[in-house]
This record gives structure tokens, sequence and C-alpha cells, in this order.
């Protein structure tokens, strides 16, 4: 771009090349099939509720970590993401491998090991950590959370989106509820949430070498501090499903099968595909109490600050699985937003990447 040679006719191919994006985006978009809400969720995936397996969590209630300790942390660290980061694709270790990126990769991961030693030793990141597990029971494609057991309590109602669609093939219009046991099974089920960070201390140590003009230092600090939000995830997750009572410590014998996800049970968080609605965070924060307890709070956006943070639901229902729920139409929206006592201009404010062009069914 600053090359006055090279600057016309990159600007050219570029430009091209995202017209021909934006043509065959709009395309797909004006090829889509929809189906209606109310037949969408009439293909909810079929659970046999009376047989699935549900365990009741040998502790409930919400649950405050602090001053964990980043050796604890570390060995949870997925070190891919790290090298994406730098714009270096690959999967670690083999990364190492690469005659392209091998020796850059080697070199950064080895200034990060540097680096991690002095956070460690230095007690520079205080990360933190809230979780929580409530009864739980689903109602249409909402999600009850209850007080205690006696369930005649509410404390929150999570609402969640379904795909709409139309098949390609055979296959069930999926919300995240269907993975709760609804009202009329019969069958008890719970929720949990979680919100963790690596602490305020990530942005005040990239600042440290911001100050002294080392970039570098500062972006592999805050590359470090995400890498750290996200491991610690992972071990809360591993704890939270020994709280719940179906995996005891021993079962998972390796943390690349953690890092694989190769458990039972799902972590989903509002912003991602399966439930894109960010609003929803405010619900977490509420049932954890997680500003006071962990520092990180929630921007007029819903971004979480620090930025080195990580937030979510506990699913753990057999068949969990993350799925996208893609478009959907004004049917839905009106009825989403009804049930989020909101208005459909502010749904669809926050919903816009999920609104197709169509005008709905």
């Amino acid at each position: 771009l600053l090359s006055p040679s090279q600057r016309v006719s990159f600007l050219k191919e570029h430009l091209s090349s995202q017209e021909t994006l934006k043509r065959r985006w709009n395309e797909t978009q004006a090829n889509a099939v929809y189906v209606a809400y109310d037949d969408a969720k009439k293909e909810r995936l079929p659970v046999h509720w009376p047989t699935t397996k549900i365990d009741e969590p040998l502790q409930k209630g919400v649950f405050e970590f602090s001053d964990i300790p980043l050796e604890r942390i570390i060995p949870y660290i997925d070190w891919s993401p790290f090298f994406w980061t730098w714009g270096i694709q690959g999967v670690y270790p083999k990364i190492f491998d690469s005659e392209k990126f091998g020796a850059e990769a080697k070199k950064l991961f080895d200034d990060a090991q540097r680096m991690l030693k002095d956070i460690s030793s230095h007690r520079r990141f205080k990360p933190k950590a809230v979780v929580g597990i409530w009864p739980a029971q689903a109602k249409g494609d909402d999600v009850f959370l209850f007080k205690d057991e006696a369930r005649s309590e509410v404390l929150e109602r999570l609402c969640f989106l379904r795909q709409q669609r139309q098949k390609t093939e055979v296959g069930a219009y999926l919300s995240l509820a269907d993975f709760i046991a609804p009202e009329d099974s019969g069958r008890k089920d719970w929720v949990g949430a979680f919100v963790v960070t690596a602490g305020g201390g990530v942005e005040q140590y990239a600042k440290s070498f911001e100050e002294r003009h080392d970039d570098y230092s500062s972006i592999m600090a805050k590359a470090l501090g995400d890498r750290i939000a996200e491991a610690l995830a992972e071990l809360m997750h591993k704890k939270v499903r020994e709280l719940w009572g179906y995996e005891t410590s021993d079962q998972i014998v390796s943390i690349d099968e953690l890092i694989r996800e190769t458990y039972r049970g799902i972590r989903p968080a509002p912003g991602y595909p399966a439930c894109p609605d960010h609003t929803e965070k405010a619900k977490i924060w509420k049932l954890l109490d997680a500003a006071p307890k962990t520092g990180v709070k929630l921007t007029e956006s819903f971004a979480m600050t620090p930025a080195s943070s990580v937030s979510g639901l506990y699913f753990a229902h057999p068949e969990a699985r993350y799925f996208r729920v893609g478009d959907i139409q004004q049917d839905q929206l009106r009825d989403y937003a009804e049930r989020k006592a909101m208005t459909v201009e502010e749904v669809s404010k926050w919903l816009a990447s999920n609104l197709s062009n169509g005008s709905g069914v």
C-alpha cells in the first residue's frame, strides 16, 4: 500500500477479489431456503429422555477460584492458536517441521517460553475463575435456571436461537435448548456457567513493553495472556466435570485429549455460532456475580475487559455438540424479541449478522 509502484495494481487485484467474494455470497444467500420457525421447532433434536444419561451434580452452586498458580494452567495451553496470532498457519508441534515456517515458529516458541518463565516466577498475572451449576429445565427454546432443587424460584431465563436454514439432507434443526431436559420429560437437569481471566496484569505487563517501544514483546504478552485464559477455561471445565460427577480426575490421561475435546459436554459462549447473541453474557455475570469475583467487566458492546478472559455455559448432555445457528427469519426474530422482553429493533441490532437478506417466512 505504501509502494508508489505497487499500490495501484495491488488495490485493483484486492478490490476485484472482494467483488468476487461478494457476488458469490449474494448468490448463496439468494438461493438459500428457510423453514418456518414453527416447523423448525417440530424438527428439533430427537432425544429419548427416559433413557438419556443425566447425572446429578455432586456439588452445586457457585465456586470461586483465585490465586491459581500459573504452573497449573500452563500445561493446558493449546499452542496452535498462538502461532496463528502471528500469521503462522500450522498445528503444534508439527509446525516446527515446516520448511516455510518451522524456524520462525521455533524462535517464537522459545521467546514465549522465556516470557512465560518471567511471568510465572514474578507472578505478573493473577488468574481467577468463578463457575456455577444450577438446576435447569427447558421450555421451548429457553432454559430456566432455578435457585435450588425445589425448582420453585427461577433465577434466570436463558434464551436460545434455532437453526432455520433448510437442510440439504435429513437432520434436526438444532438449538442449545435441545440438550436440556424439557419440563414435560419427567427428568431433572442442570446447567453450568463460568467466567475465567488471566487477570488485569496482562495489560499492565504489555504496556510496560509499549512504553519501551518494544512492540514485539507487547504483542507476545497479550498473545500469552489469551492462551492462559483459554487454558484456564480448559482446566476449569475439567474441574466442573469432576464437580458434576460424571468424570473422575484420572479418566482423561493426556492434555492432548483435553485440547481435542474428547470429553463429554460442551462450553458454548454467547457471541459464538451456537448462541450468537452477546447480550446473554449479562445473565452469566449476574448469576455468578462475576465482576467483583474476577475483576472482569462487560463493556456497552458486551466485550470482556480485561481482554484475556473467557466466559460461557456448561452443557453435560452426552450428545451435546457445537453447531452454527446461521441466519434466522423474521418469525423467529419476533418470537425471540418477545422472549427477551426486547423490541425487534433492539434484537435486530445484536443479531445483525444472523439476519438473512430475505423478507422472512
